[in-house]
């Protein structure tokens, strides 16, 4: 069967993610030969053994599947190998099992059910697979959880390798995963006959890539969470990237005490004040807008049940906690977003969970998704919130990763993606 392998052609485009903004003139990449690591299509599939590394790390309630998402987010990839007629060979984690012991609960025998329906087509499940698996191309199977073998998160060597045996083509897909130097992502790449990029993780760093390294001008990051310790990185790294920087959740909390105001009860990490005082002053001397909160929900109790009063950031009462920003403050993020050319979304500005809490982040899904910008939005409480507030097809490009899309943000290295660029 000859396929065409041209990325404009009709069949690569049926089968690859499309661009979420019909809005944004956003296409499938072009084969970049200069590229620093092989893309699936650079690579011959027909009639070989062909090793996929997914993400198959899908939420779990009462013995079935609560989000299929990750799941799907792979077919473009799997059904790209079947029809090129390669034996395609599945591998993934679920959860974090002990290594060395079965649990039933974190076994991917329920996702190779799924992945059956969604390609109307069987595919094998095999418990005992690390010692060689039987296949014949036009076939796929899907293997055991990989973190139930010895070694697989030390990025064992012999584990590494023997994982390498099973194939003649390599091809990493899992993004999320690829922060984590291991044997099915980093290790394996290492010693396979060929390693190269499945369409998801390419169009994963295509997009991550298209937003921080090649950004249209203005470029505004928004970064929320609860602690300004676990994003420092991030905001320090995107100084250097970013004409706009807003901060939401406990993060703004820490820079608003960093700038005298009496926050309250409210979540802050009170020794990174200083650095956070010192990240205002470094935003102010390279030009970078860092716009805080000038009005906040707040409320009493940390409770789904409880009423948002709307104040004056100056006004909060000792025995409040800030729980959302506020009408003005959520209308001039709004303003920003209008003239933004680039947005990347990592973390709600709110408790967005809390209806009472829920208006500043909505109000920001809603500027987002109607701004001409190219936007780029990662993370699990980002994509619950685009989900909860129905935005998901107005958004350029939803991120499949959580850490590496972080990681990422912070400029670093991504080990399964390095081990792509030496088995090239």
């Amino acid at each position: 069967m000859l396929i065409d392998l041209n990325v404009n052609s009709a069949f690569f485009k049926n089968i690859f993610i499309q661009p979420r903004r019909k809005s944004e003139n956003y296409t499938v990449p072009k084969v970049d030969k200069m590229s620093n690591y092989l893309k699936l299509f650079d690579v011959k599939l027909k009639n070989q053994r062909v090793l996929i590394r997914e993400d198959f790390n899908v939420p779990m309630k009462d013995g079935k599947i609560a989000d299929d998402t990750r799941i799907r987010a792979t077919i473009p990839t799997i059904e790209f190998a079947l029809h090129a007629g390669a034996a395609v060979i599945l591998m993934s984690h679920l959860g974090r099992p002990t290594e060395n012991q079965f649990d039933a609960q974190l076994s991917l025998k329920l996702v190779a059910e799924k992945l059956s329906a969604l390609l109307s087509r069987p595919v094998k499940f095999i418990s005992d697979w690390i010692d060689g698996i039987e296949i014949n191309s036009g076939e796929i199977v899907l293997c055991e959880n990989v973190r139930f073998l010895s070694g697989e998160k030390a990025c064992d060597e012999n584990l590494s390798k023997k994982m390498a045996a099973l194939c003649d083509v390599f091809v990493m897909d899992a993004f999320a995963t690829a922060h984590r130097a291991e044997s099915s992502t980093a290790g394996v790449a290492k010693f396979a006959k060929q390693s190269c990029a499945g369409l998801l993780l390419d169009a994963e760093l295509t997009a991550l890539s298209k937003a921080l390294k090649n950004p249209k001008n203005p470029v505004v990051a928004i970064v929320g969470g609860s602690k300004v310790s676990t994003k420092m990185e991030v905001l320090e790294h995107l100084l250097d990237k970013v004409n706009v920087l807003i901060v939401g959740g406990g993060i703004a909390n820490t820079f608003l005490a960093a700038q005298n105001n009496a926050v309250g009860n409210s979540l802050i990490e009170k020794d990174w004040i200083d650095a956070a005082k010192k990240l205002l002053e470094k935003a102010a001397k390279k030009n970078v807008l860092i716009p805080l909160p000038v009005d906040v929900a707040v409320a009493k109790n940390f409770s789904a049940s409880s009423s948002a009063v709307i104040k004056s950031i100056h006004d909060v009462q000792s025995d409040e906690m800030i729980l959302d920003v506020g009408p003005k403050t959520a209308a001039s993020y709004a303003d920003i977003m209008k003239s933004a050319k680039t947005i990347v979304w990592n973390g709600p500005v709110g408790v967005f969970e809390f209806p009472a809490f829920s208006a500043g982040t909505k109000a920001l899904s809603y500027a987002i998704a109607n701004s001409d910008a190219f936007s780029i939005a990662g993370g699990g409480d980002t994509l619950s919130a685009i989900a909860q507030f129905h935005v998901q097809d107005k958004i350029s490009y939803l991120s499949t990763g959580g850490g590496a899309f972080l990681e990422f943000m912070e400029g670093k290295q991504l080990p399964g993606v390095e081990a792509l660029y030496v088995n090239r």
